[in-house]
């Protein structure tokens, strides 16, 4: 059973944006961990 083109082309449509979201998170920065509640026992 052959592809047709529109499943082609929605193959290349979530590759190209999957691949777009994967560059665009290299370049985030911050704490990789969830920052605890210091706040509260400060006050």
């Amino acid at each position: 059973m052959p592809f047709c083109k529109a499943h082609l082309l929605l193959v290349l449509v979530v590759v190209a944006l999957g691949g777009a979201q994967m560059l665009a998170s290299c370049g985030q920065k911050g704490d990789l961990y969830l920052p605890e509640d210091d706040q509260e026992e400060s006050r």
